[in-house]
């Protein structure tokens, strides 16, 4: 009629939970991606602030004579 449950050993519990409680922690592939693409925008500005500066410090150099 009703089929026996299944007893899990201590062992088997252990690992059931430190997979779960891993599963968790672990980083997912989205936050990664996220870190990464933030990283890449701040270094862009960095680059597009040093660019702006330069070129304007090139263009004040020039004589209007010239």
């Amino acid at each position: 009629l009703g089929k026996q449950d299944y007893k899990k050993t201590r062992p088997m519990l252990r690992a059931t939970r430190l997979k779960a409680e891993a599963k968790k922690t672990a980083l997912g592939v989205k936050e990664v991606a996220l870190v990464l693409a933030a990283i890449l925008v701040f270094l862009l500005a960095f680059y597009a602030f040093f660019y702006l500066n330069v070129s304007n410090e090139v263009d004040l150099d020039l004589d209007p004579d010239e």
